[in-house]
């Protein structure tokens, strides 16, 4: 009897072999992908690049995805005839049509990710939710637009020397779009760590809800007066924003929810950060803006597809020369810790091993 096909995608770092051995696996012939491909049913994918999608899953009956690198739409599941188990990292997979697995009875297994215990209780009070990846990449991202630092970094090996001027931040006004989790821990490291102001906004958002987020991440409900987050509409919150960071979660509803209108009314000298998704920021709007030099800069870690086209306008050293707005990009790295990919791996190996002795497996989605 022929071994089960196994495809690992989108191993980027080039982790998972270490998890999947031969030994570990004897019944399974398995092959690890590096690279990832464009999305199948995005418009800019190439028919020759949907077929070269086609030709890399077909064969496999088991296949190992890294997140949402590659998205399993319906159509796409429909050309893959041999699939009988999809393995998954994380808990939100926004691209997977579920329909189109279970009308196959195909189970998707995730592995969600085990608690780090690196925190103490007393260290854990303090840091709250700030420890999060994400959220310290977001900061990562503001403070290196703030000041200037690849900017600098480059000019400084070009043989050049202090060619701008940095931002600080001490007093300005932060607006967050969106107040869950990332947004709230995002928001709570400005107002300690800069006095930022801050101001929120999501289509659901009370100033209640929001005088309950400040209190459970330990701050006051109000400083001399003022909500330390203030609740007001999504366009007060990008006029009146010195940095406007996204935490919103991707839908069909939220899809270009920072347009051209949100874009236009922001500050000549605004920050725009995007952490979260990237389809939520109108791509072609956005462009017009930096291009023309709406705003000081934006820095993004998410976009519409990634990996970013090599042709793509983003790709270039234009930014911030000839009235151009900065921009710092990087390739989605908010959540590629070694030591969370690390047990993603090992997770998604255990899970498989249930699945293959036909014991239940942990996290199964479908």
């Amino acid at each position: 009897m022929a071994p089960l096909k196994l495809a690992i995608l989108d191993d980027n770092q080039n982790l998972a072999s270490t998890y999947f051995t031969p030994t570990a696996f004897p019944t399974l012939s398995i092959t690890i992908f590096n690279d990832t491909l464009p999305p199948y049913s995005h418009p800019t994918t190439s028919s020759s690049d949907r077929k070269a999608i086609i030709a890399r899953l077909l064969p496999f009956a088991i296949i190992s995805t890294m997140r949402e690198r590659t998205p399993f739409t319906e159509d796409l599941v429909s050309q893959l005839p041999n699939l009988k188990l999809l393995l998954v990292t994380g808990k939100r997979h926004n691209t997977f049509d579920y329909g189109a697995f279970h009308s196959r009875s195909i189970p998707i297994i995730a592995a969600a990710g085990r608690p780090k215990q690196v925190l103490d209780d007393a260290q854990k009070e303090i840091c709250r939710d700030g420890a999060h990846a994400t959220t310290q990449h977001t900061w990562a991202l503001i403070l290196g637009l703030a000041r200037g630092v690849a900017r600098e970094d480059h000019a400084l090996k070009s043989g050049l020397w202090q060619t701008s001027f940095a931002l600080g931040l001490q007093g300005l006004t932060l607006g967050v779009l969106g107040l869950g989790r990332l947004g709230g821990s995002t928001a709570r490291i400005g107002v300690l760590a800069w006095g930022m102001k801050v101001v929120a906004w999501s289509s659901s958002l009370t100033q209640e809800k929001a005088d309950e987020t400040a209190k459970a991440l330990g701050l006051p409900v109000e400083v001399g007066g003022e909500k330390t987050f203030r609740v007001v509409g999504k366009e007060e919150l990008f006029r009146v924003a010195d940095v406007v960071s996204v935490h919103y979660a991707l839908s069909a509803r939220s899809e270009g929810i920072v347009g051209r209108e949100e874009l236009g009314v922001m500050k000549k000298g605004a920050l725009l950060v995007n952490t979260s998704r990237g389809p939520l920021i109108d791509e072609g709007a956005l462009l017009e803006t930096l291009e023309k030099g709406g705003i000081a800069g934006a820095a993004l870690d998410v976009f519409d597809v990634e990996p970013v086209q090599k042709d793509h306008p983003y790709r270039s050293y234009k930014w911030g020369t000839e009235g151009r707005s900065e921009l710092l990009l990087s390739p989605h790295m908010g959540y590629v810790e070694k030591d969370t990919l690390e047990t993603w791996y090992e997770e998604t190996a255990e899970n498989l091993q249930r699945w293959l002795k036909g014991e239940k497996a942990v996290h199964q989605i479908l």
